[in-house]
């Protein structure tokens, strides 16, 4: 009973604040983009909120009001075929607002085997915040990239693949993230039969540098989609390079529970979440 009180007024919460928020849409090639995903015709809306066959990446920038300097940039999961827009992106955008947290959320493109496409979008969302830093009151230094599912390799791509300080992620947050290429999500990034170096590109958890910023990871141990070696392989890389980490795994719950109220552990990541972004946010 407890726990549907305090969820109830988490939620109560959450609507009262989203209200407030004035969001930006900003389109992410103006100009276009410099390589295509090989996609053409309309964006299919799907069910709960899902979207598909993206041609027109956006960010869409919620505003922290008395902001703190921090921004996160959401990458929803969806498999790498279509993206879950709202329990993995912009029903986050109160929450994070109420910290202080300027909160995005990343429409990105699907690879359909071009796989740089992802990763470019998500650096070009990170180089469009700090442009607009002193706009929407963020730190330049404090921006985050946050994942969920494959939304949480596209994150941990961003995080060991940046090609500079104007790409490079300052932390990341993972939720239950795609972190090593396997036969199931390495066809919708990499294509068919991919290359032994490609594979080893792409598995995050081998691409950890001294550079890598620090990651805070969740997932379930019941995860049969995305198994939590994922994140285990990505917390002893991060670790065994003494990159600052943070790996909570709940007992149940299975994937892609995102900011859903139906997830009992909700009350416990929220706070550890929040508790670890305070900290990053001293540094």
């Amino acid at each position: 009973m407890k726990i549907f009180f305090v969820s109830i007024l988490t939620s109560l919460i959450t609507l009262a604040a989203f209200a407030q928020q004035q969001p930006v849409v900003i389109n992410l090639w103006p100009n276009g983009a410099p390589t295509s995903n090989g996609l053409t015709g309309d964006e299919q809306n799907l069910e709960g909120g899902r979207v598909a066959n993206v041609t027109n990446p956006t960010l869409t920038v919620y505003p922290a009001k008395n902001g703190n300097g921090m921004a996160i940039i959401a990458c929803p999961g969806g498999a790498y075929i279509r993206l879950a827009m709202q329990h993995e992106g912009h029903d986050m955008a109160a929450w994070f607002n109420t910290q202080g947290i300027t909160y995005a959320v990343l429409k990105y493109r699907m690879p359909n085997g071009h796989h740089e496409v992802p990763l470019a979008d998500a650096q070009q969302a990170i180089k469009l915040i700090r442009q607009h830093a002193n706009e929407w009151g963020v730190d330049p230094n404090k921006v985050g990239i946050m994942g969920s599912s494959a939304g949480g390799h596209v994150a941990s791509t961003a995080a060991t693949h940046f090609t500079s300080d104007k790409d490079r992620p300052n932390f990341q947050v993972l939720f239950y993230p795609v972190i090593t290429m396997d036969d199931k999500f390495g066809v919708s990034l990499l294509g068919k039969n991919p290359s032994a170096e490609m594979i080893k590109k792409y598995s995050n958890e081998l691409q950890v540098t001294t550079q890598t910023p620090p990651a805070f990871i969740l997932c379930s141990a019941d995860d049969h989609t995305v198994p939590c070696d994922n994140s285990i392989r990505y917390f002893q890389a991060l670790t065994a390079g003494k990159i600052p980490a943070s790996l909570h795994i709940y007992p149940t719950g299975m994937h892609g529970w995102g900011f859903k109220d139906s997830f009992i552990y909700k009350r416990e990541w929220t706070e550890e979440l929040e508790k670890w972004l305070r900290e990053i946010n001293k540094q």
